[in-house]
């Protein structure tokens, strides 16, 4: 009642700025929208084919869809004020300004082309009506469409006022069929099950029901919108409604189902007076072509001015007036209109407008029912609905568009998707949030509450905590992570800045400089710097506390201590992190070779060799680990491993093969296996000999302990020569050679 009561009482004068109530802003377009030509024309054919219980359940179901995707609208539009754009600027508010473009740009132009259909309609009902006068239907489809083009340009409101008559004509035409009287003796038919399918029967009478975006497209010209959208969209479904649940008894006890299926202009037989349904189909093809032009250019201006449209198109947001009427995007439409008259049939692309309507209603259950799951404190609606009926009301227009016709749907989808993308590699910034970045907070909270801290072999990968500094300084390190992880790890670039350098508003600024920097790249991952008063201290203080939950990283890559007075710090830093159960993965680089892997292996075939130590836990499977992920890689697809492996005595060789040649066919990595046999040579002399020409060299750091410092120095000294060395150390309970998955 109370609905009822704000819906019939008059506005109260106030200050506000001058706009469109409810009547006729919203109330009067959708309803006429939804009361058709489907309705003059087929809803007779629907009752011979349905029978009248069959009938009624199609209003229900149909309407049912109608009523889910109208209680979404109200939800998002009682939620936050709805500018120009209507059902364009509640999706893209909700689901990003990529899904908006997606959407919108193809609502446009089902928008503009359905001001042809309607007209082309007008024409052929006006020149079956009167034969006798040989009317041309071109020309009269032309001059309505120039006079509905001139009325919509000239005004909204006047426009409005011209459906107030084309309502009263709809009105008068239903008045006389309701007191009119029956064709012939009736036997009513209650179940039809030996005509139409009837999922083919709800396919043809569905798009009856749709038309409540007509009103939704004027909310940048009501005067309140969040209180006239959901009164008036509510009140035109439940007009709709009440019609169609009664006009299917009236058809059914005046007519047999032969009949009806046989006439499409029945109801004028049946009226009280026949011209009136004449005039009531004339009245809703013209107040369709009204609604159409009226909302067209809107979501155009809409379009334009989020940017979403071409720079060279930015004109088209502008408005006039001081109700900011687009008077440009009008003109436009006008134009697109007109020269879908001049093709004429429009008969092939009419399936997938339907589409675009329904992908237009799918999309705003999604945008309600997703911040209705959500339920974010920033999502708080004055009109209260369920989730699930907004979820309800997302599958129904899913079901309902592949029934009416599966290849437009699939058309209609191809469409939006590519749109989807054109927005996004656009790169288009958005100054409001959407729902997305609420969706992943909910899947990760879910994710880290399903992820346990045990070790998990079967699904272990690389998750790097890249201790690279200042990233222009060390790229090579983030170049390695990513390509270990090839977007499949997480990645963390951090960096240990000196205590009183940078506050932390400064900080987070340098950290969204960072962010910047790698996007421009190509490369995903997160920042984090931390202030210490020693970057070894810093670095241990981020191993120990970052992370969230389960999720840690778990692989620490570092540069190579070149100096030799930090050495011993350096070291004692690696053997905290091997403490921690982090692997630790030292890149060595030789300034001295001007080659650079990065760029060289895109043109020849990467040679990568692992240096084996006869253990098959630790550091020896994780190695073969990371070589195999850096020839997962497609960079380095082409990359071939080599496992070598150094003995002593010339009796050990045959056996050493044997042993090394089973473990490379069970590992399955495609590596190839190498014996060498030192004749007298030391380790150094053998590693320069044999990996001189690799692109990257594995070799395993030794465990930590009090001698860790000189062994250190002993890498480095045996790879002075090499290009680029890999030294890893695994950590200390975790076994790599499950993740191996030797047979």
């Amino acid at each position: 009642m109370k609905l009822l009561f704000q819906f019939f009482s008059p506005a109260k004068k106030t200050n506000k700025k001058q706009g469109l109530e409810t009547f006729g802003g919203v109330y009067t377009p959708s309803t006429l929208t939804i009361l058709g030509v489907i309705m003059y024309l087929r809803f007779g054919w629907v009752v011979g084919n349905a029978g009248l219980m069959g009938a009624i359940l199609i209003v229900i179901l149909a309407n049912s869809i109608t009523f889910f995707t109208a209680l979404s609208v109200c939800a998002i539009a009682t939620d936050r004020i709805i500018r120009t754009g209507g059902a364009y600027y509640m999706i893209s508010r909700s689901l990003g300004i990529e899904t908006g473009g997606a959407v919108g740009i193809p609502l446009y132009f089902a928008q503009a082309l359905s001001v042809a259909l309607y007209t082309i309609g007008f024409a052929e009902s006006v020149v079956a009506a009167f034969p006798m006068l040989n009317l041309n239907q071109l020309y009269i489809a032309l001059v309505v469409t120039i006079g509905v083009g001139i009325i919509s340009i000239t005004s909204a409101k006047i426009a409005i006022k011209a459906q107030y008559f084309i309502m009263a004509a709809i009105a008068v035409s239903l008045l006389s069929f309701y007191f009119g009287y029956p064709v012939e003796e009736v036997n009513v038919e209650m179940w039809v099950t030996d005509r139409e399918p009837f999922w083919a029967v709800f396919a043809v009478f569905f798009p009856a029901v749709t038309g409540i975006m007509a009103g939704v497209n004027m909310s940048g010209d009501l005067r309140d919108p969040i209180r006239s959208l959901p009164i008036g969209t509510l009140a035109a479904v439940g007009t709709g409604f009440l019609i169609y649940i009664t006009l299917p008894i009236f058809l059914a006890m005046r007519a047999n189902g032969s009949t009806l299926i046989a006439e499409p202009l029945i109801m004028q037989r049946m009226a009280l007076w026949g011209p009136a349904i004449s005039v009531g189909v004339w009245g809703a093809t013209l107040s369709s072509a009204i609604g159409s032009i009226l909302g067209a250019p809107r979501i155009l201006q809409a379009l334009a001015r989020d940017g979403i449209l071409p720079t060279w198109m930015r004109f088209l947001g502008q408005g006039s007036g001081p109700d900011d009427e687009p008077k440009i995007g009008t003109l436009v439409t006008f134009v697109i209109a007109l020269a879908a008259v001049c093709i004429g049939d429009l008969n092939l692309i009419a399936p997938i407008l339907t589409m675009f309507f329904l992908t237009t209603y799918l999309v705003l259950n999604i945008s309600a029912g997703v911040e209705g799951v959500l339920n974010s404190p920033s999502f708080r609606p004055s009109f209260r609905v369920h989730w699930l009926f907004s979820w309800l009301g997302a599958i129904g227009c899913l079901g309902v568009m592949f029934l009416i016709d599966t290849i437009a749907t699939c058309v209609a989808g191809v469409v939006v998707i590519s749109i989807y993308f054109w927005v996004r590699q656009r790169e288009l910034s958005a100054t409001w949030g959407d729902v997305r970045r609420g969706v992943w907070m909910a899947v990760l909270r879910m994710a880290i509450l399903q992820t346990d801290h045990t070790n998990d072999t079967k699904n272990w990968r690389p998750q790097f905590l890249v201790l690279s500094g200042a990233p222009t300084k060390r790229w090579p390190l983030i170049q390695l992570a990513q390509a270990l992880t090839y977007n499949r790890g997480l990645i963390t670039v951090s960096s240990v800045l000196p205590v009183g350098s940078r506050d932390v508003a400064r900080q987070a600024i340098l950290e969204k400089r960072i962010r910047d920097y790698l996007q421009r790249r190509g490369v995903k991952a997160l920042v984090r710097l931390v202030t210490a008063p020693d970057p070894f201290d810093g670095a241990e203080r981020l191993v120990e506390t970052y992370g969230l939950g389960s999720i840690v990283p778990n692989t620490i890559l570092l540069g190579d201590s070149q100096q030799a007075t930090h050495r011993k710090r350096y070291c004692q830093m690696i053997a905290n992190f091997h403490k921690a159960q982090r692997n630790v993965i030292v890149l060595r680089e030789n300034p001295d070779l001007l080659y650079n892997p990065w760029k060289e292996s895109k043109n020849r075939r990467c040679h990568i060799d692992v240096w084996w130590s006869g253990g098959r836990q630790g550091n020896g499977s994780l190695m073969l680990v990371l070589a195999y992920l850096l020839c997962s890689n497609p960079q380095w697809r082409k990359g071939k491993i080599h496992l070598k492996l150094v003995v002593t005595d010339e009796s050990a060789v045959k056996e050493a093969q044997q042993n090394l040649g089973k473990l490379v066919q069970d590992l399955r990595i495609g590596a190839t296996s190498e014996v060498i046999l030192s004749n007298g040579r030391n380790f150094t002399t053998i590693l320069e000999q044999s990996s001189i020409g690799a692109d990257f060299v594995f070799l395993g750091m030794p465990s930590p302990d009090k001698s860790f410092v000189p062994n250190y120095e002993k890498l480095q000294q045996w790879t002075k020569a090499l290009p680029t060395i890999i030294f890893v150390l695994a950590a200390p309970e975790f076994n790599f050679h499950e993740v191996l998955g030797e047979n």
